[in-house]
Parts: structure tokens; C-alpha cells; sequence
């Protein structure tokens, strides 16, 4: 909504335009205003969110606060201050008045924006490898009760590629097994604006809970080798490593909003196990994602294992996988290739010079070019 000019007083329009929602955004020029209406009295409030800049007026009212659409960081209506215990984190409030029947809203604010100081998230440190040997984490992609476990046949390959890792090539290693941490979905912030979607993710900084912060903290930071396990389900990846997948947007969208690519100098490689094929199909959407990322790869980057379609005696799968020493030394000298690659690249310092757009963003966002 775009009001009419004058001098120190604006005049935004009909004040029972107002009464109709809760909460209006206005356009003050480069300006933007919350105008709210709550039992019948106007409030406003600046329409630039402390956090990271979402459209209060956007928003909603719940009770005396105006809810951010981004985040749902809160703010009173009328004052601008935060939610109680979060008082002094505050956005500028308005003068308004009604005259004539028009609403009017003086251009100088009452109060100033005031953000409360907060130490940035551990994951948002500058990228820097430490010193040490080649660092590996391998990430099991199966949905498993870990109190009534079964035999998983890629954590088994999983965990021989990680031994060998440790013991023949002198890396560092971890593992994560994605079902025993807690971690909730994409709840889609990206949907609502490419710059509601953070890094690092808005559920991390905002869920202490929340333990994605360990698969960011691996692949960004710690590790210079990732190895991905998945079984096959339904001719697809399992469905933990795309919720996994998910919540990674936050990496990738740091390309497209800040021109910042978070994966330098890493690796990754893969493991398919499946009791049904689809191999190849599986195997190209995990290329093409932690190519998105950022990831080299090593020559031939996964090994594979399936029954095929005709074969559903997975207990015979299972055998095969335990006993099965080709398989092992698949495993073995595809983490050997990655490792040798992520000693290559360290030792040549590849990638360290910024990538302008890479990937796919090699341009920049139409509503960015057009303005």
C-alpha cells in the first residue's frame, strides 16, 4: 500500500482500511512500516525484523505481538519492544493518529532500533582446515531401531571403509549414523523467501535441540573426505538421506544469496546397497547434489550392490554382503581414491581462491539482474 506525501505526517488512507487486518505493511519509500490494528486501536512498528531483516508487516498478531512470517521472532504492536525477557530487543515504533477518518503516521520514529548482542553460532566461524591428517566421516543413511538393530549391509562396507581409513591410511575418522540424532525437517524458510533460508539453518540456531549441527559441522568444517552409506528403498536413496538432503539447502543457498561456497577442497564418495536395482539412478542423484555442494570426486565414486529386481530372499543379501571380501576391497580402494584426491587438493591448496557463481548459479537471480 503505497500513502500519500506530505511533510511530517503521512497519510497512509482510509482508517477502516486498517481495521481490516491485524497487520498492514506499508511502503514509506525506501521505508517499510507495520501498521497494526488490535480492538479497534492502531499501532506501528517498523516492518524490518531485528533477526535477519523478515517483513513484520508480513506477519500476524499473537496477542500484543506482532510474529515475524520468516523466523517468529516477536515484537509488541504498539512499542516495537521483544517478547517479555526480550524487552531491550527492540525495532522502532510510530506515531499514529485518525483524522478525518484517515490514518496518519508521523515519519520520524518514537524509538530506535536497538539489537541485543549475540555471539555469532559456532558453525558460522570463517572456514580454515586445521592441521592433521586426512579427516573422514562416513555418514549410514539407514533408518534402523537401534534398540532391536538388524544387520544393515552398507553400514557393514560403511564401517570396513572407515577402518581401513584409520588403520592403513592413517586418517582421522567418525561416523554418523543420521537415525540416532534428532533432527526435525525442512521446514521450508527458503519457500518463504531465499533469505530466510540461513546458514547456518535457522532450525539449528533457533532449536538447541536440534542435532543436524553435527552433520554441518562435519561436512563444512571437520572433514576432508565424506563417505555416504544408503540402501536402496523404492529405487530411491533412503528416506533419512533426503531428509538429511533437506535440511543441506542452507549450504547450497549460500551460493545463491551470498555468492559464498561453504564446501572447499573436500571429497566425497559413495556406497549403494540395495535389495532392488536402480543403481545408477540412486548413484546420480547423490553426484549431482554433493556436486551442487561442492564436492570433488574420485575416479569411479561409488561402489555398488544390488539382488536385482527378481531377487527378494534378503536374507541371502545379507549373507552375501557379511562374507563377501570383493566387496570390502571395493570399499577399501574407493576410500583409498577419495583420500589420495583429498590429499591432492590440500596439498595444492585447489579451490582455496573464491569461485565466482559456481555451479548451476552461474548467474545471478532474475529479480537481482532486473533491479
Amino acid at each position: 500500500m503505497r500513502p500519500a506525501k506530505s511533510a511530517e505526517w503521512q497519510d497512509l488512507g482510509p482508517a477502516k482500511d486498517f481495521k481490516q487486518n491485524p497487520v498492514t505493511e506499508v511502503r514509506l519509500g525506501k521505508t517499510t512500516v507495520a501498521i497494526t490494528c488490535r480492538k479497534g486501536k492502531f499501532g506501528a512498528i517498523s516492518g524490518v525484523c531485528n533477526h535477519v531483516g523478515g517483513p513484520l508487516g508480513q506477519g500476524h498478531l499473537d496477542g500484543d505481538y506482532v510474529v515475524c512470517p520468516w523466523h517468529h521472532y516477536k515484537f509488541h504492536w504498539r512499542t516495537g519492544e521483544g517478547e517479555p525477557g526480550f524487552e531491550a530487543d527492540r525495532v522502532p515504533s510510530y506515531e499514529v493518529r485518525v483524522k478525518g477518518g484517515r490514518l496518519l503516521l508521523r515519519t520520524k520514529p518514537v524509538t530506535t532500533r536497538n539489537k541485543l548482542p549475540h555471539p555469532p553460532h559456532p558453525l558460522a566461524r570463517a572456514l580454515r582446515r586445521e592441521e592433521g591428517p586426512v579427516r573422514v566421516v562416513g555418514i549410514s543413511a539407514t533408518v534402523m531401531d537401534r534398540q532391536f538393530p538388524r544387520v544393515s549391509t552398507s553400514e557393514l562396507l560403511l564401517q570396513a571403509a572407515l577402518d581401513h581409513a584409520k588403520k592403513e591410511l592413517g586418517c582421522a575418522t567418525r561416523l554418523l549414523k543420521l537415525d540416532s540424532l534428532k533432527f526435525r525437517n525442512c521446514e521450508g524458510y527458503y519457500s518463504k523467501s531465499a533469505h530466510a533460508c540461513t546458514w547456518p539453518c535457522s532450525i539449528t540456531q533457533m532449536d538447541p535441540k536440534d542435532q543436524m549441527d553435527q552433520v554441518y559441522e562435519a561436512l563444512v568444517h571437520w572433514a576432508d573426505v565424506v563417505l555416504v552409506a544408503t540402501p536402496i528403498r523404492w529405487g530411491a536413496a533412503s528416506s533419512l538421506y533426503y531428509k538429511m538432503v533437506e535440511r543441506l539447502n542452507c549450504v547450497q543457498n549460500q551460493i545463491t544469496i551470498r555468492d559464498n561456497a561453504l564446501i572447499r577442497n573436500k571429497v566425497a564418495a559413495f556406497l549403494i546397497i540395495g535389495g532392488q536395482d536402480n543403481i545408477q539412478g540412486v548413484a546420480g542423484q547423490l553426484l549431482g547434489f554433493f556436486s551442487e555442494l561442492g564436492f570433488h570426486f574420485p575416479q569411479f565414486p561409488y561402489i555398488a550392490h544390488s539382488r536385482g529386481w527378481s531377487a527378494e530372499d534378503m536374507e541371502n543379501n545379507v549373507v552375501f554382503v557379511e562374507h563377501s571380501q570383493e566387496l570390502r576391497t571395493g570399499a577399501r580402494d574407493l576410500t583409498r581414491r577419495a583420500v589420495e584426491l583429498a590429499q591432492a587438493l590440500i596439498a595444492q591448496g585447489k579451490g582455496s581462491a573464491k569461485v565466482c557463481r559456481p555451479g548451476r548459479k552461474a548467474f545471478r537471480m532474475a529479480h537481482e539482474s532486473a533491479s
